[in-house]
């Protein structure tokens, strides 16, 4: 593994969805998740988090330093012991001295990468600390509002044996027809650095994070997310692991708008991207992933 990342980071990506849901919300019936008061379409961080896990796991599978701390069907506890179960000193389901939880989380780190990548609260079961993880990732928000729409849908089966002699059963599909998000993220040096809490996240870890960025939806394809694409990945990097400028206005630099003739639209061509290159502040280096 490389040494950990000296430079900081922000980042705006932009993906697009065509007749899929991207992001169900369990409490309106798992419709695409929406703003109620502007009808922007919205996806959580939590989202996107999952589908970097899920790539870097495809990727990496069981590799040592490259595992996955959520996932599913491994109860959280069970990684906990493991750290117990390599730390010397320590042992399951025994109350462990500060020195030691802090030398498991340290070994968590290390061992998995969305620890050392997202942060984690490991503080169940066996415990072993919380950490902040440098890379984060706001809400997406749709460019322009978007449309909830239920379709209906056939099927040339029944489910149960005493519906044998039906013709057909019916369902339904949440989908937006088409929409553009944006999401913009972070990258802290300090926190992949910090002499207590750092985690240790590496040049190789934002390497991946980047590509899996990138190709976050090429593994991802399902009948509820319909087609699903990343765009454009446009990163800032700083000189410094403080930073040169504020994030704020680093991301005011990229903006997104609908052409006056694609009404509504319905794909990414429908829209211009706009990169102000000539006002990156000094120290911030401007770079196009995609």
């Amino acid at each position: 593994m490389s040494e950990a990342i000296q430079n900081r980071y922000e980042f705006v990506m932009l993906y697009d969805v065509e007749n899929g849901n991207p992001n169900g919300d369990p409490d309106a019936g798992n419709m695409p998740r929406i703003d109620p008061e502007t009808g922007y379409g919205i996806v959580t961080d939590v989202c996107l988090k999952r589908k970097v896990r899920n790539y870097v796991e495809l990727v990496k599978g069981d590799e040592s330093g490259w595992k996955i701390y959520i996932k599913e069907g491994t109860p959280l506890n069970k990684n906990h012991q493991d750290a117990y179960l390599a730390v010397e000193g320590i042992e399951p389901d025994k109350k462990a001295s500060v020195e030691k939880v802090n030398e498991a989380q340290q070994w968590m780190c290390k061992n998995f990468f969305d620890v050392r990548t997202f942060g984690a609260v490991m503080t169940t079961g066996d415990n072993c600390g919380q950490v902040r993880g440098p890379v984060q990732i706001n809400f997406s928000r749709s460019i322009d509002p978007i449309v909830q729409q239920e379709v209906t849908i056939t099927r040339q089966t029944v489910t149960r044996i005493e519906d044998a002699e039906k013709e057909r059963t019916m369902g339904r599909k949440h989908i937006v027809p088409y929409a553009l998000y944006r999401v913009e993220g972070y990258v802290s040096a300090k926190l992949a650095n910090d002499a207590r809490k750092g985690t240790g996240f590496s040049e190789d870890d934002l390497a991946m994070v980047w590509e899996a960025l990138a190709n976050l939806f090429e593994h991802d394809h399902s009948a509820a997310r319909g087609k699903m694409a990343t765009r454009k990945l446009i990163v800032f990097k700083h000189d410094t692991d403080l930073g040169c400028a504020p994030s704020h206005t680093l991301f005011d630099l990229v903006t997104v708008q609908k052409k006056e003739d694609a009404n509504p639209p319905r794909s990414f061509a429908d829209y211009v991207v706009t990169i102000e290159k000539d006002n990156v502040p000094a120290g911030v280096e401007l770079i196009e992933k995609l």
